[in-house]
């Protein structure tokens, strides 16, 4: 399948919304709802968010060896993954979100389905990513099914915002005014209310627990693979030293990094830095919005102007704003504004990595024309790093709330807290941004590499067909 319908380009974009649905919500809300809601130490909280994103790390190089030798079926060689892990993974998603009744062993509940859920997650999502190099062979086609993807991806993180957010943003046992002070101090109101917010956190994950088997069948009805031959042996350790792969990922490594350090601590950030509790999810919400809308614009800049120009000034964009919110007095308007702005960073970041691996995939397969198997290894140990470095820095950033003192349950908390949480938000996320920009900037595939690799791809696609056409003759 060369040419692709949109309706095979929205299902495939489809496809990869329950990854940022349930992401968004995880990155968001577990943190503060391990604090808050589940009431556990913080330092048993960075345990389980560390070990957790570093088992989920690991999982993709393995899950891309094993979609590597699995063999094809009917209905392709991704598809059997993306359709058995779901069920696994809903059922592991709701669970996260459910408070035990029990205190002895709380830490080893969470870390379980945690683990257990990342692993089901990254069934469905190595195959689905790789899928990218199997719907089409067109280059083009494959990066309009990119935009698409990234569109609903972000339109997915909105969701996942919007439902986590407003279902358990109102429940809370903290007062929302500053003079309210009986609100969270009674004992009997402060039970009911923590109830309440347990419940509704199962809501919400019930009801992504929905939309993500629904995007699962819209995936598998929309979308075909088409078949290429694949090997594992060949190419691993091509792909792992390949330079042009090393420095994207190594760059894209720091960028990210930035953008979750700001994500997993945002919250806590809003509600305990800048008072603005019973309007965070509101907040988080814009930031999202503001990011969708500006896909199809980041998706025009990069076509004429290049991906390269595109990445410098869509991820530089968010420093001055990230400066803003903690260099300010604490605003609510001001909060909104900055919130709306920095949205359009969190798009570029969003699109621009999974946009540059296929040109990297296909500047391999340039270079190395007999060595196959490799389309998995590409995006599943991108994915790794990614995953990896961002566990080591929400452990690290859990960690350091504790060690400034921060208090579970607690509707206040101590300024050491405050100031731990503005540099996790500022000063550490741009200085992240500047290194990988840098590394970026050695990134070779420019877009008269890109388009030459075009071109020598559709000639080496043309003479197959015509000498299979020849041997069937």
């Amino acid at each position: 399948m060369n040419r692709l319908t949109a309706w095979n380009k929205l299902c495939y974009g489809i496809g990869g919304a329950p990854y940022q649905i349930t992401g968004s919500a995880l990155g968001f809300f577990l943190q503060i709802y391990l604090l808050d809601v589940a009431q556990l130490d913080p330092f048993h909280a960075s345990i389980i968010l560390f070990v957790g994103r570093a088992w989920d790390a690991v999982t993709d190089p393995t899950v891309g060896f094993l979609v590597s030798r699995s063999r094809w079926t009917g209905i392709g060689r991704m598809m059997p993954w993306i359709l058995c892990s779901t069920p696994f993974a809903v059922l592991t998603y709701f669970l996260i979100w459910y408070v035990p009744p029990f205190e002895q062993g709380k830490v080893v509940w969470y870390l379980v389905f945690y683990c257990l859920f990342q692993s089901m997650q990254t069934c469905f999502h190595v195959p689905y990513s790789a899928l990218t190099m199997f719907i089409s062979h067109d280059q083009k086609e494959r990066d309009s099914a990119t935009a698409y993807r990234m569109m609903v991806e972000v339109l997915g993180t909105v969701l996942g915002t919007a439902i986590q957010g407003q279902i358990v943003g109102g429940a809370t046992n903290c007062p929302t005014e500053p003079g309210d002070v009986d609100g969270g101090n009674s004992t009997n109101t402060s039970t009911v209310s923590l109830d309440e917010t347990k419940q509704a956190y199962l809501i919400a994950s019930g009801a992504i627990c929905i939309i993500y088997v629904l995007c699962a069948v819209v995936l598998f009805l929309g979308v075909k693979e088409s078949y290429q031959l694949l090997t594992f042996s060949q190419g691993l350790w091509l792909v792992l030293s390949y330079g042009p792969y090393i420095r994207l990922v190594i760059g894209f490594l720091f960028t990210s990094l930035a953008f979750m350090l700001l994500e997993g601590n945002f919250a806590l950030f809003i509600t305990y830095a800048l008072g603005h509790r019973k309007d965070f999810q509101n907040i988080l919400l814009v930031i999202m919005l503001s990011g969708a809308l500006t896909i199809p614009w980041w998706q025009w800049f990069l076509t004429r102007f290049g991906k390269k120009k595109a990445v410098y000034f869509g991820i530089s964009w968010a420093v001055p704003f990230m400066v803003l919110i903690v260099a300010i007095k604490s605003n609510l308007i001001v909060s909104y504004v900055v919130s709306l702005a920095a949205g359009v960073s969190v798009a570029a970041a969003f699109l621009l990595p999974w946009s540059m691996l296929p040109d990297v995939v296909d500047d391999f397969k340039v270079r190395n024309p007999d060595v196959n198997g490799h389309e998995a290894l590409f995006y599943s140990f991108y994915v790794f790093f990614i995953k990896f470095a961002s566990g080591v820095s929400l452990g690290v950033s859990t960690l350091s709330l504790k060690f400034a003192g921060y208090v579970t349950g607690s509707c206040s908390q101590p300024e050491a807290v405050s100031l731990t949480l503005k540099v996790l938000v500022s000063p550490v996320p741009i200085f992240l941004i500047a290194v990988g920009l840098l590394i970026l900037k050695t990134y070779p595939i420019d877009e008269g590499r890109r388009q030459s690799n075009r071109k020598l791809l559709q000639e080496r696609d043309s003479e197959s067909e015509t000498s299979a056409l020849g041997s069937e003759v």
